[in-house]
């Protein structure tokens, strides 16, 4: 392995129970070049959490931004050619990253994403496989226009993206995910796993709960920016 296969893995932490079992997560890999950068966004809980990992990852520690910000901080501070992105309440497969990396090469493609199974508090899997059930580009650009069906957790990508299409926008405080892959979409081919490679906790304290109805108007901002740019790419799509 090399810095051509080395993969970047960023989990922006705040205040979060369940960071442990994140980062367990990641350094239970079976993919063999991996790099984990936990970046703490000015938490004031469980950061005691992660003493027992801290000669295995790369702790990172800034004020309170939000998780655009952290990621970031992560992304920049990364020596690997491809990101992976991890919320500190998640938890990857152990082949989650090998499965993507081979998807990639096979494919010719520089974004990946899968498909997930929701979990609770307790690890508990609640739900049948999540999939994004898409025939084709035509059918993701236009799906991609109504909503996100692409998990934040489950995304493995070229980090030469970045410099393409830039950074997250550390303006949107939850739909920062969204507005990246609506600008990626338009200039890279995506390949996709059907196959469950992450456990997706859902619960109270999470950022999409409590803030429903901020991240509602967010969704319909991303969406106004982005549509016409879309719209465009889908009548070239369909030969229009």
């Amino acid at each position: 392995m090399n810095q051509q296969s080395k993969v970047s893995v960023v989990i922006p932490f705040y205040n979060c129970p369940y960071v442990h079992l994140a980062v367990e997560s990641v350094l239970a890999q079976t993919y063999p070049d991996i790099e984990l950068i936990v970046v703490d966004d000015g938490s004031t809980q469980h950061a005691e959490k992660l003493a027992p990992f801290m000669d295995r990852i790369r702790y990172i520690h800034k004020a309170n931004g939000g998780t655009a910000s952290a990621l970031n901080r992560g992304v920049m501070a990364a020596s690997g050619a491809y990101f992976a992105w991890l919320s500190a309440d998640d938890v990857f497969h152990p082949d989650k990253i090998e499965r993507q990396m081979i998807a990639l090469t096979q494919t010719g493609t520089s974004f990946n994403h899968t498909a997930y199974y929701y979990i609770n508090e307790h690890g508990e899997r609640v739900s049948e496989v999540i999939r994004v059930l898409l025939s084709g580009r035509t059918e993701m650009i236009a799906t991609m226009m109504k909503g996100c069906p692409v998990n934040g957790s489950s995304v493995l990508f070229d980090m030469d993206i970045f410099r393409k299409v830039g950074l997250f926008n550390e303006s949107f405080l939850y739909t920062q995910d969204y507005d990246l892959w609506l600008r990626i979409l338009p200039y890279y081919e995506w390949s996709y796993i059907g196959e469950p490679l992450l456990d997706y906790r859902v619960h109270k304290e999470m950022g999409s709960v409590i803030h429903n109805e901020a991240q509602i108007r967010e969704i319909e901002v991303v969406q106004a920016r982005h549509n016409g740019v879309l719209a465009q790419l889908l009548r070239k799509e369909r030969g229009q």
